[in-house]
Formats: C-alpha cells, structure tokens, sequence
C-alpha cells in the first residue's frame, strides 16, 4: 500500500503567511504541520509516499522535506499542474500508485485519532473499493458529510444546506484502484473542479462498496490562523511528552510546568509557565511566557509578556506595555513599543495583515 498527501492547495485563508511558506510547513508546536502527517502515515506501515504539490510551493517542500529518508519514508514528488480538484490530484498521481491500493491525506487536516485501526479495516475488508473517516461535528453544512445504512455510505453531499447527516468526511480516504472508474466517470462540478465526492458517489451507486469509519478525537482543518493556535494548543497539551531543558536558564528566572527549551537559548529573569517549547539560539529576558506558546528558533523576546500563540523564527518582540495573546507571528516579524512622541502607533503591514489593538 501507498500513500498521497494533498498539498497543492494555495492556501488563501492563511495570507500573508502563505505568500512565503506553504501553508503546510507552517509550524505547530515548532514542528511543520506536514510532519504529524507523515508521522501518522508511516505508523501504520506504508512508507512510500506522493506529495502533491504545486509549481509554486513544490521547491519549498523539497527544501524542507528532501526525499523522506530522514523520517523513515521515501517521498516522491507529483506536479498537479492546474487546481482543478482533489479528483484530479488523484488522478496526477496515478502512474506513482499503479494498481495499489492508497491512502489519500489532505495535508492540512490533523488528526489525532490512531489511523491504524482505519488501514487494518480496510486491508481486511477486501470486497470495499473505498473506506472513509468520518466523524461527527456540531455544523454539517460546513463540510462534505456522509448519509449511512449500517457500515455502507449511501451518498455523500458537499456542504449540504439541509444535512440528513452530522458525519462530516475529515480528509482521511482509502481507496483501490477502482476509484480511478470512479474519477473517469465525473464530470466538473459548477466549481470547475473533479470533485472527489463525486467518484465515491459514482462507486457508491455502481458498486456498492464504500463504508465509513467513525472517529470520535479532536481533529482539526488547519486553514485559518485561530485553527492552527488551537492546534498548538492542542499538542502541547497532549502529544509532546519528551519536554527537554537543553538551554541555559539563569538562576533569577522560574520555570513552571512541562517546557522544552533548544540548545543555545538563554533565559534570563523570565517566567516561564508551561506547557511552552522554545526552539534554539532564542533569548528570553525579563519576559513571561504563558501556556500553549511555541516560539521558533532563533527568537529575541525581551521585556513582554506572551502567552496562547506561535512565534515563528527570528522574531523580535520588545517592550510591550500590553500582553500578546492568541497570536500568530510570521517569520522574522519585528514588535516592539517605543517611548517616542507624540503618542500613537506606526504600523508596516503587508498584504492581508490583521492588527488589533485591545484597550
């Protein structure tokens, strides 16, 4: 068995992060998101592995990720040369699949469910042409969800207005090789897109052989800022357990709770409250850092208070008056308060920054 990780995805609603970083390498707890997923993948076996990427952030996976072998798998790269569907990215790795059966992984989804009950499932399972998680959730009309007889998906609607099912489809797919009837039988949707709904629908009706498998963890699409801070959160909380102190913390400063600090970083008069990691070559210096906050490599945080964000690498972040919270801070982001005058604030943002200031 193989696996395709879908990442030629633009990623819009995380601008202007995704002007300079896929959105898929963007950290979390200091780690790309694309690692929990390849983490996950392997788990359960499968080593080889399809990245779909684009032209524009094809280079930026190969810089970060190589040929897999440092993680224990081997990675092949696929161009998907147009966005025209999660079918049609499919359909672009066909020749890396050959007649194998595949697990399918949107790489922006975390999940922190065991996935390798789900591919244990499957393998035994050999009359299915496809198994899909799904899982239930508050909203339907947000997500793609699947209508159920027993075990067997009897249709699958894209964002339904009036949902005859709460098991939304989270982005975790095994298929056989069938499926590929299934995408040549699909016409675009009025989103111009192949629609990968629309192939399960068609093996659904033609087959019959479609089930889903039902998940009940915290997982997340990590599209947006507030979901990727709620992911911090999240594994921080409960995945990261080996929390080391490689750096230097000098004797004015206090830690509390679980922190991982990188060589080279120094601590000096600080509070640190955990859980917090700290990549290396940081200084923190008369500063707080609170809970849930993962800052990068290479940091300078000095005379603020942080807590419930991602600090990225290289930044600096100087004499605020007020704390950072709930925060998302891109790479080599300069912050810093200053006793000029008149009073006011002098603000050099791109594109789609957000500001806010609370009084």
């Amino acid at each position: 068995m193989k696996a395709i990780i879908l990442c030629a995805g633009k990623g819009t609603r995380l601008r202007p992060f995704t002007y300079t970083t896929a959105k898929h390498l963007i950290p979390v707890a200091n780690k790309p998101v694309i690692l929990y997923t390849i983490e996950k993948i392997k788990s359960t076996g499968i080593t080889q592995i399809g990245m779909i990427v684009s032209r524009e952030n094809r280079a930026d996976f190969e810089n970060t990720l190589g040929d897999g072998s440092k993680y224990g798998v081997e990675i092949t790269y696929i161009l998907q040369t147009e966005p025209k569907g999660l079918a049609h990215a499919v359909l672009m790795a066909k020749d890396f699949l050959g007649d194998e059966d595949f697990l399918m992984y949107l790489g922006d989804n975390l999940i922190m469910d065991d996935i390798r009950p789900f591919v244990e499932d499957f393998r035994e399972k050999e009359d299915l042409s496809a198994l899909i998680m799904l899982s239930p959730v508050n909203d339907p009309t947000r997500f793609g969800i699947a209508i159920m007889e027993g075990n067997r998906i009897i249709k699958t609607i894209e964002k339904p207005k009036e949902p005859r099912s709460n098991l939304a489809i989270i982005g975790l797919y095994l298929f056989r090789k069938d499926i590929f009837d299934g995408i040549a039988n699909i016409k675009p949707s009025w989103r111009g897109e192949y629609e990968i709904t629309d192939a399960i629908d068609w093996l659904i009706q033609n087959k019959g052989t479609v089930e889903g498998h039902i998940v009940y963890g915290w997982w997340k699409d990590t599209g947006k800022p507030e979901d990727l801070i709620e992911a911090n959160h999240k594994i921080l909380e409960d995945i990261i357990e080996d929390f080391k102190v490689e750096g230097v913390i000098e004797a004015s400063s206090s830690i509390h709770g679980r922190v991982s600090i990188g060589e080279g970083t120094e601590v000096v008069n600080s509070a640190i409250r955990g859980p917090v990691i700290i990549g290396k070559n940081c200084t923190i210096s008369n500063a707080y850092i609170g809970p849930y906050t993962s800052i990068g490599d290479g940091a300078l945080i000095e005379n603020c208070e942080i807590e419930n964000s991602i600090v990225m690498d290289e930044v600096r972040i100087s004499n605020l008056s007020s704390r950072i919270d709930s925060s998302l801070i891109g790479k080599k982001v300069e912050i810093y308060e200053s006793d000029g005058k008149p009073k006011g604030f002098q603000i050099i943002a791109g594109d789609l920054s957000k500001v806010i200031v609370s009084k």
